[in-house]
């Protein structure tokens, strides 16, 4: 049934059509327009709005609308209690806010609104005293000086709101960024990555927030597309980089994948903004035969297609030496038909990696033999949880060994200190029946190990500091002079039988107190020495023509590769106090780069010498990172997108991404 006042004649509301039995199932809402606002709502007897009717309903009712309730009765709700803003209220620190005849309560200290049921002198007090302590016990001048003051008057700048719509496509995107660059499957999204939101927002908030997770799709393609659109943004920022930089340089490496397809991995090195930055050029898999023309002709379609100057290539970087002819080289050949002042060079770490084969034959057999016996184990997984077990009982410090590879550059030292230190284990655990078995308890034998256990370590770590960003020649001919210094004391040091420089070998002389046989001394100083002439010859030492490029504050006579007019340039350069001192704290590519705007022409030539890349490190980086993404169970995957956002410095702009989308839907 309907309950209405004595001013709502019941004529009225059934004007338009009989209500018959169900009338008690409608609710109506009366609109009064002729003062525009609400004159009665028709309501359910759980809401707490209340309006009133006027006493003139009949002539001002402007419409009647009948709205399906099968479960409650409607009746008129009354119009809620509002509470009037009082000046005193201000000695509370609190104005008011919108309607002075219904005003929200807004504190004029931290300019917080609060609704308009807390317009009550004993929540103002208590927000007072809880947020504002140390303003208590002020007086209402003090708070009035704050009202007038030209910064509360201050307009409040305009924020921003984006749709939910907007934030979930955002929050799609930001999500989707960061499973490339963990290199995850699509699917953990939806399967994880939103279970686990959905659960930490729950207990953080409650259930309603939870809710609009919902909303931010992971779905397994639209990660892909995501990813997709990511990495054609990081590629366009590349290019526009690439287009205003005055020179850069390459390193390419190719290699197969799970699939068996060839990829080609490129990586740039260019300057940008006060820096020389390093990013990934180019990933594609080579579908034909990977030919040298086939290689050059991916790396030029790029180049033609995003309209980049070959001109402007200053080296190109491999792992293909001049005396050496196959793919690579003969696309590097191609490369360099296109940019004619180009050079090429090859990888410094390869040169190290060759010199360091050239050994004398009694330490090669040494070499072998730990490798025997290190496969003996390795190839069989019963032996090796038995040898697991073994060292554990005993105490050992590792219980495994590390099988050896020839494709590894730092295998070597590290599989060799691992036998040695297992040498006490393994001989416990070694069955008379192998053939090798003796060795272990041959002192000799053990004398060689211990020596080149000791020498690869070192190696290593050569090897180490040579790799990384932003390695420039000059490092890595500043390791190997080093490095041959070193190595000229060693020979000397083992001719007065003087082991101290070689510690493994050294406690082991000390542990079984004894000497070291004139053989493996001759054989020590023979391979130390052959180490040092092999290292000439892959870096032999030539009159650099670019040394002011490493320390111009040196320089005292004009280089020969320098025009008089860039000298001149150098001599104000390094006349300048500030740029010393800059000097001393940038790294030499920085403090070059940021020189550009001030010394142009002389920081461009030192630019174009530090450009080069010294090494393949960022190759071999990348299919390291290439095989962890594509693996067996995910061999469809087309893995390009994922090594541009994986291998770049350069982090996309998702708000650009989701502005030039001209449906702004959650799943688009």
């Amino acid at each position: 049934m309907f309950c209405t006042t004595n001013s709502l004649p019941m004529d009225l509301l059934l004007k338009q059509g009989s209500l018959k039995q169900e009338v008690e199932s409608f609710c109506y809402e009366i609109v009064s327009e002729s003062n525009n606002h609400k004159v009665g709502i028709l309501q359910s007897e759980d809401d707490q709005v209340q309006p009133s009717v006027p006493e003139k309903s009949e002539g001002e009712l402007a419409r009647v609308r009948f709205m399906s309730n099968s479960s409650k009765i409607a009746t008129f709700s009354k119009r809620p209690k509002r509470r009037k803003y009082d000046e005193s209220y201000l000695s509370f620190g609190f104005t008011y806010f919108g309607n002075r005849d219904a005003p929200h309560a807004q504190c004029v200290l931290c300019k917080k609104i609060l609704s308009n049921s807390s317009l009550a002198p004993s929540k103002l007090r208590r927000h007072l005293e809880t947020k504002h302590a140390a303003y208590r016990d002020k007086d209402i001048s003090f708070f009035k000086q704050h009202l007038d003051s030209p910064e509360h008057n201050k307009p409040p700048a305009p924020k921003i709101v984006n749709t939910d719509n907007e934030s979930a496509t955002e929050a799609s995107y930001n999500v989707s960024y960061h499973i490339a660059l963990s290199g995850e499957a699509h699917t953990i999204g939806e399967l994880l990555i939103k279970p686990c939101a959905k659960d930490v927002v729950m207990r953080m908030f409650d259930e309603q927030y939870s809710k609009k997770i919902d909303a931010v799709q992971l779905s397994n393609s639209t990660v892909a597309r995501r990813i997709k659109d990511l990495a054609a943004d990081i590629e366009e920022e590349l290019v526009c980089r690439l287009k205003i930089c005055d020179a850069f340089s390459l390193q390419l490496d190719e290699s197969a994948d799970v699939s068996g397809l060839a990829v080609l991995l490129v990586f740039v090195r260019y300057r940008f903004n006060k820096s020389i930055e390093e990013d990934l050029l180019l990933c594609e898999s080579l579908q034909s035969n990977a030919t040298g023309e086939e290689i050059f002709n991916c790396i030029n379609s790029f180049m033609q297609k995003h309209e980049i100057e070959w001109k402007r290539c200053v080296d190109v970087c491999s792992d293909a030496s001049r005396a050496v002819d196959g793919k690579i080289a003969e696309a590097v050949t191609l490369m360099k038909y296109m940019a004619p002042e180009s050079t090429n060079s090859h990888c410094l770490l390869y040169r190290h990696a060759l010199a360091m084969n050239i050994m004398p034959m009694s330490l090669k057999n040494v070499l072998d033999q730990a490798v025997q016996i290190v496969n003996y184990i390795k190839a069989r997984p019963h032996q090796s949880q038995l040898l697991k077990i073994l060292c554990e009982e005993m105490g050992a410090q590792h219980t495994a060994l590390l099988l050896n590879t020839e494709v590894r550059w730092l295998s070597r030292g590290k599989v060799l200190v691992r036998l040695f230190e297992l040498r006490r284990e393994l001989l416990v655990f070694m069955d008379s029946a192998f053939r090798l078995s003796d060795c272990l308890t041959n002192s000799s034998w053990l004398l060689r190990l211990a020596y080149l256990a000791d020498i690869f370590t070192k190696l290593n770590e050569i090897n180490l500091s040579m790799q990384g960003k932003n390695v420039t020649v000059f490092t890595v001919f500043d390791k190997m002079s080093s490095l041959l210094r070193k190595l000229e004391f060693w020979a000397s040091s083992v001719e007065e039988e003087n082991f101290d420089c070689f510690p493994t070998l050294s406690d082991f002389l000390t542990e079984i107190n004894s000497m070291v046989d004139k053989d493996i001394c001759t054989a020590i100083i023979q391979h130390l020495r052959g180490l040092r002439t092999t290292l000439l010859k892959y870096f032999p030492i030539t009159n650099d023509n670019n040394a002011w490029v490493r320390n111009p504050f040196t320089v005292t006579v004009k280089p020969a590769s320098l025009v008089a007019q860039d000298y001149e340039s150098l001599i104000d350069l390094t006349s300048d106090s500030q740029v010393k001192q800059s000097f001393s704290e940038l790294s030499l590519t920085d403090f070059w780069s940021g020189l550009i705007q001030e010394y142009p022409s002389i920081a461009r030539r030192a630019v174009r010498v530090l450009l080069p890349f010294a090494t393949m490190h960022l190759c071999e980086t990348g299919f390291s990172y290439y095989a962890a993404t594509k693996t067996k169970y995910r061999k469809r995957l087309d893995a390009a997108p994922h090594m541009r956002i994986r291998l770049s410095n350069i982090t996309p702009n998702i708000k650009r991404i989701c502005d030039k989308k001209t449906q702004k839907h959650c799943s688009h």
